[in-house]
C-alpha cells in the first residue's frame, strides 16, 4: 500500500471536528416578559397578591424593561381588586406621576384612584383631600367623578362640579340626582339634550297604547291629549301644565309626572 493511500485512509478513518456549540444569551428583557405573562396569568386567575407581587418583582429587577409602564398601572389595578384601597391609590398615583405620556392607562388610572378615595372617604383624610383635589383635574370626566363621590357625604364642594356636570350627556342623570340627594335644586341651563316628555294614552277599547314623544319645548302641548274630565283631574291633584318643561328638566329620566284616568282612557305622562 502507498503512502498516498495510508494516508487517505487514515483521514477517512478521523472523526470529523464536532461542530461549535452556539451559547445563545438569554437577555434580561425575556426575563422581564415572563414576569409579566406570569402577573397577567395571575390577574386572570384572580389570584391578586401573588400577581401584585409578580408586577412589583418585575419593577424592581428590572427598572428599565419597557414593560415596567404596563406592569406599574397593573400593580394598582390587583392591589385594587384586592380591596386594598389605600395601597392602590398610592400606586395609580406613583403611576401616574412616573408615568404622564400613558395617555389611555392614564385617564383609567385617574378615574380608578377616585373610585379607591371613595370607597376609603369616610375613614381616611388623604382619601378626602384625593378627591377634593380630583375637583379640578384636568378631565372632566375625572372631576365629575370626583364629585359624586364626595356627594355621598353630602360635601358641598362637589356642588360646582355637579351643577356644570349637568350639561355632559354622559354624566346629566348621575349629577342630577347627587343635588337633590344633597337637598339642592340642579340648575340647569336650558331642556337637557335628549329629554323627551312621552305621553301614553291606553283607550279601554284598544289594545295597543298611542304612544307620543314631545320635545320639552313642546310641554304645554300635552293638554290637547287630555279629555274635559282629565284635565279636571289634573287641576284637582295640583298636575301643574303650564310647569311640565321645568319639572322635566328637573327630574331623572323615567319619572312619571303624572296619570290621568277618565274611565275611557287612561293617559301617562313620563320623562325620558
Amino acid at each position: 500500500m502507498t503512502l498516498a493511500l495510508l494516508l487517505a485512509v487514515a483521514a477517512w478513518m478521523t472523526p470529523a471536528s464536532p461542530e461549535p456549540v452556539a451559547f445563545v444569551l438569554v437577555a434580561p428583557e425575556s426575563h422581564a416578559e415572563a414576569l409579566f405573562r406570569q402577573g397577567r396569568d395571575l390577574r386572570y386567575a384572580q389570584r391578586w397578591y401573588q400577581a401584585a407581587q409578580a408586577y412589583r418583582s418585575l419593577i424592581r429587577e428590572f427598572p428599565g424593561s419597557s414593560r415596567v409602564p404596563d406592569a406599574r398601572y397593573w400593580l394598582a389595578s390587583s392591589l385594587e381588586q384586592d380591596q386594598r384601597w389605600d395601597e392602590a391609590a398610592d400606586a395609580y398615583t406613583e403611576f401616574l406621576a412616573k408615568h404622564p405620556d400613558q395617555r389611555m392607562l392614564g385617564k383609567e388610572a385617574r378615574l380608578n384612584r377616585v373610585r379607591c378615595w371613595g370607597i376609603r372617604q369616610w375613614d381616611s383624610a388623604t382619601a378626602q383631600a384625593g378627591l377634593a383635589g380630583a375637583l379640578s383635574d384636568e378631565r372632566e370626566e375625572v372631576r365629575i367623578a370626583a364629585a359624586l363621590q364626595l356627594a355621598k357625604r353630602r360635601d358641598t364642594r362637589a356642588v360646582p362640579v355637579l351643577q356644570a356636570g349637568l350639561r355632559a350627556d354622559v354624566s346629566s342623570e348621575a349629577c342630577r340626582l347627587a343635588l337633590q340627594a344633597m337637598g339642592i335644586q340642579p340648575q340647569a341651563a336650558g331642556p337637557a339634550q335628549g329629554r323627551f316628555l312621552v305621553i301614553r294614552v291606553k283607550e279601554r277599547a284598544k289594545s295597543e297604547a298611542l304612544t307620543v314623544r314631545l320635545t320639552l319645548g313642546l310641554a304645554r302641548a300635552v293638554g290637547g291629549y287630555l279629555s274635559d274630565e282629565q284635565l279636571r283631574q289634573a287641576r284637582k291633584k295640583g298636575v301643574d301644565l303650564e310647569r311640565l318643561m321645568d319639572q322635566a328638566i328637573n327630574s331623572p329620566k323615567g319619572t312619571e309626572l303624572f296619570s290621568l284616568d277618565d274611565g275611557k282612557s287612561t293617559v301617562t305622562v313620563t320623562v325620558e
